[in-house]
């Protein structure tokens, strides 16, 4: 890594920096590109946590969180996570997906939450190893066609 990574909010001066991320090609298919994630940020206001990851001077990831969404749809379940991650072709194994789930993770502890949830694409192409790997499990849930898994953050 260039630096401490550190997150910036998506403004008019790094929106084009937010717009260019590329995941590798083979990746396209497995998590949405960015453009799409900022539309849905700007249709879920308060819900949505959109940041670029920034190394130095250089834009090198983006993610999104989310927080206190109605998982079932009848108000019984508020789920807060990581909505999005999309690391940079070339910024790939550099630790800047670790640093985005644990900024996430600081993020809902800093709302009062315990444990944070996500999804991915199941598969050998997909990205469970690296979620596994930081402590998510498997809820046994499914959101759509993705695996939905969870990580236990503990009190605060």
């Amino acid at each position: 890594m260039v630096g401490s990574p550190r997150l910036r909010e998506i403004t008019p001066d790094n929106i084009d920096a937010a717009l260019g991320l590329r995941v590798r090609p083979d990746q396209e298919r497995l998590v949405a590109p960015v453009v799409k994630s900022l539309a849905e940020a700007y249709v879920h206001p308060g819900i949505a946590w959109p940041r670029l990851i920034y190394a130095g001077e250089a834009a090198v990831g983006f993610l999104m969180g989310f927080f206190d969404v109605d998982w079932t749809g009848d108000g019984t379940d508020l789920r807060s996570g990581l909505w999005r991650l999309n690391i940079a072709a070339g910024q790939q194994g550099r630790g800047y997906g670790r640093f985005a789930v644990a900024s996430v993770a600081a993020e809902v502890r800093r709302r009062g939450g315990t444990r944070m949830t996500t999804t991915w694409h199941p598969g050998p192409d997909g990205p469970a190893a690296f979620y596994l790997g930081l402590g998510f499990r498997p809820t046994g849930e499914t959101s759509g066609d993705q695996t939905v898994g969870v990580l236990e953050l503990g009190p605060r």
